[in-house]
């Protein structure tokens, strides 16, 4: 045990001892990145606001079905938040993929769409990541129209609107202050989530530097490059989702505290209230 011990430690040693930092290899990622990073970046925004905008919309029909009176509906919307909240997402990715093509059901053929083509691997990811993210909006969506005062949509059905008249034009304008937050938050997950798709060999942000230390033998370069460039894009959304914020309080009582500021978003620091920022 002692002499396997040792050996470990040695060999820890020597590694240690022999590995290179190659920070050019660093700087060029980050400042002069080439045209496999910027393709990698751009391909995670775009398939992150894809799969979000899927997920907004599935949250929003999830919502209402699980606060529906028509039973089956009902029972649909709480099957459909159940299994997509409580498998992991990596499994449902490669079910998605993987499962449903070798049994026959779905085999994700490339998509042409002009002189854009988009393989089948990018189609199932943005497929289960918009699955799975709309049973988390669900909730958020579900929360926010409870938020809202009941007498709104009694008062809109007394001056002669459909409930889906009401909800579309009364409900669901004043609940987007309460979800707007927390879906900020989601996206800012979702940037971050599909570095999962690697599993799909999908070629996006986290595999593009994957595959680079590889070829360079430099994981720990690329690696924190990686890292930066993640921390980039979520600090830009940060700003962006604290102006939206913003901008919906407008006009609403405590507007000047309608949100935590940009450092204490990031950083996770407490208000005076002692809530802990978004």
């Amino acid at each position: 045990m002692l002499v396997v011990l040792a050996l470990t430690v040695a060999g820890c040693s020597s590694t240690k001892s022999t590995y290179h930092y190659q920070w050019n290899l660093f700087f060029q990622s980050i400042f002069s990145p080439d045209g496999q990073i910027l393709g990698g970046l751009w391909l995670t925004v775009i398939i992150s606001i894809i799969a979000q905008v899927i997920g907004v919309i599935l949250g929003v029909f999830a919502a209402l079905g699980k606060m529906s009176k028509v039973l089956p509906i009902r029972w649909f919307a709480n099957i459909y938040i159940w299994f997509f909240r409580g498998t992991p997402l990596v499994v449902q990715l490669m079910f998605f993929f993987f499962g449903l093509s070798v049994a026959k059901i779905y085999t994700w053929p490339d998509l042409t769409l002009g002189p854009l083509t988009i393989d089948g691997p990018i189609q199932a990811g943005i497929f289960a990541l918009g699955l799975n993210e709309g049973a988390y909006m669900a909730e958020i969506v579900r929360a926010g129209i409870l938020a809202v005062d009941p007498g709104q949509m009694e008062a809109a059905r007394a001056l002669g609107m459909t409930p889906g008249k009401a909800m579309r034009r009364i409900v669901l304008p004043q609940a987007a202050r309460v979800i707007i937050p927390p879906l900020g938050n989601e996206f800012n997950n979702m940037l971050k989530t599909t570095s999962l798709l690697f599993v799909l060999s999908v070629v996006e942000l986290y595999e593009t530097f994957n595959i680079k230390q590889g070829q360079f033998f430099a994981p720990f370069e690329f690696f924190l490059a990686a890292a930066v460039w993640y921390l980039l894009l979520t600090t830009i959304w940060g700003v962006i989702q604290s102006w939206i914020e913003r901008r919906l309080a407008r006009g609403t009582p405590g507007a000047q505290a309608a949100g935590p500021s940009l450092t204490a978003r990031l950083i996770g620091l407490r208000n005076n209230s002692g809530n802990q920022a978004r």
